[in-house]
């Protein structure tokens, strides 16, 4: 009896929770319409999610573009194939593991940065200050930032996938001698439209999940020190699991639409 009594407790707790996330996605959609936008702070979160955040990207794609070259090589070499180094390190990268990598980097540092940022903030009590001063705290600190993170993945996902490629070219390079043009032109030509546009739709996605979570955990975590941790863990873990699933959803979807 006490098993059901604590089972049933946990689902109420889970569909309350998704009560709670669904009121708060209302909040948020109904003040991005609101007058008085925010320009310079969504100016500035742009900087502080895309600029500071590039130099991770970055370094993680051109070793990531490197390894996938090193490992592919000595199977297609086994083949005869090594002329195809180039164009299944381009639809591999472009396709899922840029986009993917790129988005969990993305959870680590940006869903917690801004969960920890905005539950400290909770905790002082200086969204409650917001509100007594007539502010609208929900359109300064969160339209913003989920804004921000949405705009942000995908330009950080195509810089990642361009280092991601010179990568892999400089450690093709490291055996063979291929010229850059060369190189460059095999890759452009094995990526049609409909492996760009379905990776590029789901970074999208990728940035509004990583935003709307950190800026929820961030928003209603608990009084106490404590949660603040708990809010920039919380946000990590759940931002993560969200990634996979919308790229889930988002293979069966394009593999309908463009590959029957």
């Amino acid at each position: 009896m006490a098993e059901q009594e604590l089972e049933l407790t946990g689902w109420r707790k889970w569909f309350a929770e998704v009560g709670d996330q669904c009121v708060f996605f209302t909040r948020f959609f109904r003040n991005i319409f609101k007058g008085g936008f925010e320009w310079s702070e969504f100016i500035r979160q742009c900087y502080e999610i895309g600029y500071r955040s590039m130099m991770l990207v970055g370094i993680t794609s051109f070793i990531m573009g490197a390894v996938l070259i090193l490992q592919l090589r000595p199977s297609l070499e086994s083949f005869g194939q090594v002329g195809m180094l180039p164009k299944t390190l381009a639809v591999s990268l472009i396709r899922e593991i840029g986009p993917v990598i790129t988005a969990l980097i993305c959870a680590g540092k940006i869903s917690s940065s801004i969960g920890a940022e905005l539950g400290s903030m909770k905790v002082t009590e200086q969204i409650d200050a917001m509100e007594v001063s007539g502010a609208n705290p929900v359109q300064y600190l969160v339209v913003t930032r989920i804004l921000a993170v949405t705009l942000m993945v995908p330009l950080l996902t195509v810089i990642g996938d361009v280092i991601g490629l010179t990568g892999g070219f400089i450690a093709l390079n490291i055996k063979d001698s291929v010229s850059y043009t060369l190189y460059l032109h095999k890759c452009v030509a094995s990526i049609d439209f409909s492996d760009f546009l379905p990776a590029f739709v789901k970074t999208i996605f990728f940035g509004f999940a990583i935003g709307f979570v950190g800026c929820y955990k961030g928003f209603n975590s608990n009084k106490g020190t404590v949660s603040v941790g708990l809010a920039a863990n919380s946000a990590v873990v759940t931002a993560s699991l969200w990634i996979f699933v919308i790229d889930a959803i988002a293979v069966q979807v394009t593999s309908i639409l463009f590959y029957k």
